[in-house]
């Protein structure tokens, strides 16, 4: 029995991704195993977001043929559908594989028998105009749940759908039973993933279902504890979902909300579809119905003609709104994006000094919000994550919890006190005492 490894880069997607691939290859008769263990065949799914993709690569490639010399190794993913030429040339690659044929490489690579040159199976984006069905399992606590695939924006700076293509989605019929069967393995939370998932419901180029449904329905499945929203953007969050999830069984008050400039010119140079005014009023609509709601933003430093005074723009409306923490991008130049041959370019050293800035008011927000909840009760979802004697887990408003450790809360939803923040900036549940059964 050959025995195969997994490595992934990347975003939620990936890993919904790999996991899926994974269970193909068991399902084949392969033994699954980490990456240590001398593997006969190496997986290893790639990213693009950064500027770095080939440095992490080729690194992972090296550290696996130090592993396993004679090992196959094979790269998918978004690296591998735009640059899979690039990624040939580098030493202990036997195979790239596109968007179009990841999922079908048990099948293509016939039995990973080593040839003398890399074959690239990776034909054009349009190509890749199928949805698979992904989601993770292996973590009992939580799983991430692909309901869409591709993007239909063309923002100037980015590349994903160059590297996923066009916007497309599972039916709400096939992940409500997706839902089912991942609540029959015992896992409490799912994380609802895509590339735009606002965009859901593109079956076959036409659309035939919303977003808004999906919710509605999935709040209905029996068993899972929680439905987590990954990311969606401000101008496909509507107020239809946001009020539904403030009174939704199963939904938790939580969005990741990308903004990427608080700036309106730069808005329009990146192509966004929405100005800062949509944004703060999707930020204020959320707070009015859930006050305690954890709001998380994407935000990009260094764009293209960001100067000094359009970065403060957007520092001053970042500081002036109510969210809670901040993913923060440094610019990068990525081929075949409009971006690249904008005027205006910032220098490396403030692309960089603008992201400390905005990682400090991140730290700041992210505090003023945990103190915000000092006092509440509310119920954390306590995960394998165990240091020092302590447990760890997450609110439903997703602040980070110690407690005591207690094998007995291990994947268990648990009502506690939040009684305040420890050295690490996570918050403290209390004494045993306070941490009371759910009903």
């Amino acid at each position: 029995m050959k025995k195969v490894a997994f490595y992934t880069l990347g975003c939620k997607l990936n890993f919904s991704e790999t996991s899926t691939i994974s269970r193909m290859f068991q399902q084949k008769g392969y033994s699954k195993v980490d990456f240590s263990e001398q593997p006969d065949i190496f997986i290893i799914n790639t990213c693009s977001v950064t500027d770095n993709a080939d440095k992490k690569c080729k690194k992972i490639v090296k550290e696996a043929k130090k592993i396993s010399p004679n090992s196959f190794v094979a790269i998918i993913g978004c690296y591998a559908q735009l640059k899979p030429k690039e990624i040939s040339t580098i030493k202990g690659v036997d195979a790239v594989l596109g968007a179009a044929e990841k999922f079908q490489l048990v099948d293509l690579l016939d039995g990973f028998a080593k040839e003398q040159e890399t074959k690239i199976l990776a034909s054009e984006i349009k190509e890749a105009n199928t949805f698979h069905s992904a989601f993770s399992m292996g973590d009992r606590t939580r799983t991430f749940l692909k309901v869409q695939d591709g993007c239909n924006y063309g923002c100037s700076f980015c590349t994903i759908p160059l590297a996923r293509g066009k916007s497309r989605s599972d039916s709400i019929l096939n992940i409500i039973n997706a839902a089912k069967e991942i609540a029959s393995s015992g896992v409490k939370e799912v994380v609802i993933t895509g590339v735009n998932i606002g965009d859901f419901g593109i079956q076959e180029g036409k659309r035939k279902e919303r977003f808004a449904d999906l919710v509605k329905d999935l709040d209905e499945v029996e068993g899972i504890d929680r439905f987590r929203i990954s990311s969606i953007e401000p101008n496909l969050l509507s107020n239809e979902i946001i009020s539904f999830v403030a009174g939704s069984k199963r939904f938790v008050p939580h969005f990741h909300i990308p903004l990427q400039s608080g700036s309106d010119k730069l808005l329009a140079a990146m192509d966004r579809r929405y100005k800062k005014d949509l944004y703060k009023n999707r930020v204020e609509t959320i707070k009015s119905l859930m006050p305690f709601c954890c709001i998380g933003v994407d935000v990009i430093v260094g764009f293209p003609g960001e100067t000094d005074e359009l970065f403060m723009e957007t520092y001053k409306f970042l500081n002036e709104l109510p969210v809670s923490y901040l993913h923060v991008f440094t610019y990068s130049e990525r081929a075949n994006t409009r971006a690249i041959e904008m005027d205006g370019v910032v220098p490396m050293k403030k692309r960089n000094e603008r992201s400390k800035m905005l990682r400090i008011l991140s730290e700041k927000k992210k505090r003023k919000f945990y103190e915000e909840n000092i006092g509440r009760d509310v119920e954390v979802l306590f995960e394998e994550d165990i240091s020092e004697g302590k447990m760890h887990g997450f609110t439903e408003n997703y602040i980070r919890v110690s407690a005591k450790y207690d094998p007995m809360l291990i994947n268990e939803v648990k009502k506690v006190t939040l009684t305040g923040i420890d050295s690490n900036g996570l918050m403290e549940a209390g004494e045993p005492c306070q941490i009371f059964e759910t009903h």
